[in-house]
């Protein structure tokens, strides 16, 4: 599943980033959102495959603290970008006329610059004092599996629900691919 996810994103960025016809703001959004989903899986998948193969269910309380961090950090911007790729998808149907005044490349670089802000602030504002001033607690074998689903599945759905569906990354898909294969 980890590598299905980091595949499945990765093809995402470098069709939109390879395909010109894709540089516009949805796209924006999607490969940052594709970006976000990498650093999500990539922040717990790893420790969680060390700690199987040597079977040392221990973590030092800093690794910890850090990991918990950038997974609150990514889980949060992955919250913000849907709502900017909300945003951008109500000025394309509400305001088709203004969208490209709307949503110029000034504006999706602000939305993800202010996504990635609002989530340090709020992450340091409220997480850090929640966690740090909770007791630890052993998790049941039911919030194991929905923190596997949550941190696993979900990045790993994203590039399917959000793109695979998308004609144009299916096309620019196809164009990387044999790009790829034919240059060799």
């Amino acid at each position: 599943m980890y590598l299905i996810t980091v595949i499945g994103n990765l093809l995402i960025i470098l069709a939109i980033g390879s395909d010109s016809h894709l540089h516009n703001p949805m796209y924006f959004f999607l490969s940052n959102l594709s970006f976000v989903d990498l650093c999500v899986v990539s922040t717990t998948v790893p420790n969680m495959l060390v700690s199987i193969l040597i079977e040392n269910k221990a973590i030092p309380f800093a690794d910890c603290l850090v990991q918990m961090y950038f997974f609150m950090v990514f889980g949060l911007l992955d919250n913000f970008l849907l709502i900017a790729m909300a945003y951008d998808r109500f000025v394309a149907i509400c305001h088709p006329l203004l969208y490209s005044a709307i949503m110029n490349p000034r504006l999706c670089g602000l939305l993800v610059l202010v996504s990635w802000l609002s989530v340090v602030s709020l992450f340091y504002g409220t997480g850090l004092g929640v966690y740090l001033s909770s007791s630890a607690t052993h998790s049941s074998w039911k919030s194991t599996i929905g923190s596997a689903m949550y941190s696993v599945v979900t990045p790993m759905l994203n590039p399917f629900i959000y793109t695979l569906r998308n004609k144009d990354i299916k096309d620019a898909l196809r164009k990387l691919i044999n790009r790829t294969v034919f240059s060799q």
